[in-house]
């Protein structure tokens, strides 16, 4: 093997001499710095509280929200199911097996929801010692929460919110706290409380485990009392978490809290974590707490009831501030002294080639790539980063002239593609409302590419008091998608001039896509005509997702035939359907790229979400597709969008 010339002297004399100096100075400083001076050692304890109550909060914070989210995302599934008790057990086990936060949930029935269950009822599951899921309706007089001020309240309140911390009841000394969830019957009242426990215990263990409090604090064990202690407590200072198990839930911190040399300041401070206020270096620290002088921090928990409090003993952060000042300020200015010297004398030294290296690299940068490099003489690092950018300037060099050549074909493609999107979008219809002297007609439409052109297309215009309407979603995507967008706009429009029959409109439109069609693409598509006077709507389908239809307070999927798409074989007779539209009905026509909208996981956004958002949406059409859109977005989250998305809805509103 080669040897390698170069000895890579430099870095080795310059770390050993700098990093040893350094270290040396700044752990002796920092040691005694933070040991010593009583104002800073109070400072940095506050600093690393407040990050830890950062930390400790989002990990609590996380582990509710996963309890909240778990009980909600079955919410469907047990509304669904309110009148099958089997099922409903079924679901209260799925929640505690597949969410290891949760104890234990069951759904509390009201009174005589089952009259063949008893009185009460309510499935449950939980999860036993052996983490094992187990599961059994508690029913009729062993179910006793009828009586109890919780129920009555969750059932009133009518919202879902965190209950108050309490025991478990099994074996009255887990601390547990649950989300309360409403659920509803088909007309929407209230017929049970869904409950998710979440024990506390884990709030103990992140506490016991939180050692960057510990590591910057660095309190001195004096005494039993002479360690920090952090808590969790109720607004009335109830302990949530505590080393002592016995005082969780029994025991209130308010009790030893007493003043220290300032009175009154033990009632100002029970009263500001009462009021959820965060405590201030200046007021809230130097008091007694279990008689020991204490500097006390605390903090609400954002996004609960409860304050995060931190008692630490005032002699084990100021014991040693009034002794080895003096010696401190002696030690530091020394070894500042001498590390000032030492790393003068070896960094200038070693830097001198790395000026001329510097130097050179300013007028590389300037755009100056022939640019000599310096002649280095040392056989170290600075020679192997010499060499190694000689190779970077020939490389810039080549790389620059490429990338000039790949701007500007990206910049010609760019323009060219902005171009082909703004005619496409010039072809539909843009401008609303499409009809303003019209008032038995209200329509909109909308259409979102996935690439910079697409496959999809709508159009609408009126013959005669006729409204022609098509909706379409070609095969493929991007250009070649957009090229065949624009022909069966073109014959749309040109094919209804002749004759008023959308089936008669289809087939002339399929022979015409047919023929010639070498690259075998095709156009799932709906033509249909709304006689304006009557409200009598004829439409034919070829292989498009069948539209809503919003009939009055209903949303139903409006039947259309089974058609092949327009351009897969010619000479194929398509079939017409018709439907009686009354004054305020509306119909609601989109493609596959709404309902088959993907998010991260793939999870499809689904028909039933479509009539979802239909049913509650304000029956106006521009609203419906606006509602649509956010929905979909809001389902679809940072996932990228797969599909063009096209949405047309059209309303008759002649009385």
């Amino acid at each position: 093997m080669k040897k390698d010339k170069y000895k890579y002297s430099f870095a080795r004399r310059l770390t050993r001499w700098v990093m040893l100096v350094l270290f040396i100075m700044m752990t002796g400083l920092a040691y005694i710095t933070y040991l010593m001076t009583k104002s800073l050692i109070v400072e940095s304890s506050g600093d690393a509280f407040y990050n830890s109550i950062q930390s400790s909060g989002k990990s609590i914070i996380d582990a509710m929200s996963d309890v909240s989210v778990a009980v909600e995302n079955n919410i469907f599934d047990v509304e669904r199911n309110v009148s099958q008790p089997g099922q409903l057990q079924a679901i209260m086990e799925r929640i505690v097996a597949h969410n290891p936060r949760v104890r234990s949930c069951g759904i509390s029935f009201i009174e005589n929801h089952f009259p063949q269950k008893g009185r009460a009822y309510c499935p449950y599951a939980w999860r036993n010692d052996s983490l094992e899921v187990e599961g059994r309706p508690i029913e009729g007089s062993a179910a006793s929460y009828l009586e109890t001020d919780w129920f009555r309240d969750a059932v009133a309140a009518d919202s879902a919110y965190w209950s108050e911390p309490f025991f478990d009841s099994r074996d009255n000394k887990t601390p547990l706290v649950a989300y309360m969830y409403p659920i509803h019957d088909q007309k929407g009242r209230v017929v049970a409380i869904l409950g998710a426990d979440l024990s506390l215990d884990f709030m103990t263990h992140l506490l016991e485990k939180d050692t960057i409090f510990q590591e910057r604090v660095m309190a001195i064990p004096l005494s039993n009392e002479g360690v920090f202690r952090s808590y969790i407590l109720s607004r009335d200072g109830t302990y949530i978490t505590h080393p002592d198990q016995w005082r969780i839930l029994r025991g209130n911190f308010f009790t030893h809290i007493k003043d220290s040399d300032e009175p009154g300041a033990a009632q100002e401070i029970i009263r500001k974590m009462s009021n959820g206020n965060r405590s201030t270096r200046e007021v809230d620290h130097d008091v007694r707490v279990n008689r020991v002088k204490t500097y006390l921090f605390f903090a609400p928990l954002e996004g609960t009831n409860w304050i995060f409090a931190v008692a630490v003993p005032k002699m084990s952060l100021d014991m040693l501030g009034s002794l080895v000042g003096f010696l401190m300020l002696l030690i530091a200015g020394f070894m500042l002294l001498v590390t000032f010297f030492v790393c003068r004398l070896a960094i200038r030294r070693a830097a001198k080639p790395l000026k001329q290296l510097a130097a050179t690299a300013d007028q590389v940068a300037d755009g100056q790539f022939d640019t000599p490099l310096p002649d280095i003489k040392s056989r170290d690092e600075i020679h192997l980063l010499r060499d190694s950018f000689e190779n970077m300037q020939h490389s810039l060099t080549a790389y620059v002239e490429e990338l000039k050549s790949t701007t500007a074909a990206k910049a010609s493609m760019e323009s060219e593609l902005k171009i082909a999107h703004d005619i496409q979008m010039a072809m539909l219809p843009k401008t609303y409302p499409a009809f303003p002297g019209r008032h038995d007609l209200d329509i909109y439409g909308q259409v979102k590419p996935a690439k910079a052109v697409g496959g999809d297309l709508y159009d609408f215009f009126i013959i005669d008091e006729k409204l022609f309407f098509c909706i379409g979603d070609v095969s493929g995507k991007g250009v070649p998608a957009s090229l065949v967008m624009a022909v069966t706009r073109s014959l749309f429009r040109n094919i209804a001039a002749y004759t008023r029959e959308p089936d008669q409109i289809m087939i002339a439109l399929n022979d015409a896509l047919s023929s010639n069609n070498e690259a075998g693409m095709f156009v799932t598509l709906l033509v249909g005509v709304l006689d304006l006077a009557t409200g009598q709507m004829n439409y034919t389908n070829a292989g498009h997702n069948p539209p809503l239809q919003l009939i009055g307070d209903e949303v139903d999927v409006l039947p259309c035939d089974a058609n092949i798409p327009a351009g897969v074989m010619s000479g194929w007779v398509f079939t017409v359907q018709h439907l009686q539209l009354k004054a305020g009905d509306m119909v609601f026509l989109y493609t596959d790229g709404l309902n088959e909208a993907e998010d991260i996981s793939h999870n499809q956004f689904g028909m039933e979400r479509m009539q979802q958002v239909a049913k509650v949406t304000i029956r106006q059409p521009q609203s419906l597709i606006e509602a649509m859109t956010t929905s979909a977005s809001l389902f679809v989250g940072d996932a990228e969008q797969s599909d063009d998305m096209t949405m047309l809805a059209i309303q008759y509103t002649k009385s």
